[in-house]
């Protein structure tokens, strides 16, 4: 299975559209800072597999961007934190850079992906793989990327938009 990673959007529709358009995936994962509501409609419109989303610090307006998600049956929203079977691996989603760094150490999952910190990093601590996509934004850093994890591998690559 191969799974699409993304995060700290920050509102830019241009680079989101972009990765959109490249992705070859059966599911995307988002680890917040979408921002806005109108980013997660843009999403649910231009990935038609299951989406996966938690929010981050800076998802102000939760209310309309959990109804906006409402509109879209593949799209879930599981709040600050996401456990998932994904390929027969266990995932874990989290926006937070400390939380995710636990969760890998407690060694419970094979993938936790995280963002916050807009600096693309695939480390492993111990058997579990630590994916950070890096910013899709692109102002901090001057890259929008995203990840692909495969499941079947368990190697993530990033790619850049």
């Amino acid at each position: 299975m191969k799974v699409a990673v993304m995060s700290d959007i920050h509102d830019n529709l241009s680079a989101l559209d972009r990765a959109l358009a490249r992705l070859d995936a059966d599911v995307l994962l988002c680890c917040g800072d979408l921002c806005s509501p109108f980013v997660i409609d843009r999403i649910g419109r231009g990935f038609r597999g299951p989406i996966h989303v938690v929010f981050g610090n800076n998802d102000g307006d939760t209310f309309r961007i959990s109804e906006c998600a409402r509109r879209f049956d593949h799209v879930n929203l599981h709040g600050e934190f996401a456990e998932l079977e994904l390929g027969g691996r266990r995932c874990a989603l989290h926006h937070f850079d400390a939380v995710a760094r636990a969760l890998a150490a407690a060694g419970r999952y094979d993938v936790v992906c995280f963002g916050h910190t807009h600096r693309a990093e695939i480390t492993s601590t111990g058997s579990t793989l630590l994916v950070n996509p890096g910013e899709l934004f692109g102002g901090l850093t001057g890259r929008s990327t995203f990840a692909l994890y495969d499941t079947r591998s368990s190697e993530a690559d990033l790619m850049e938009v």
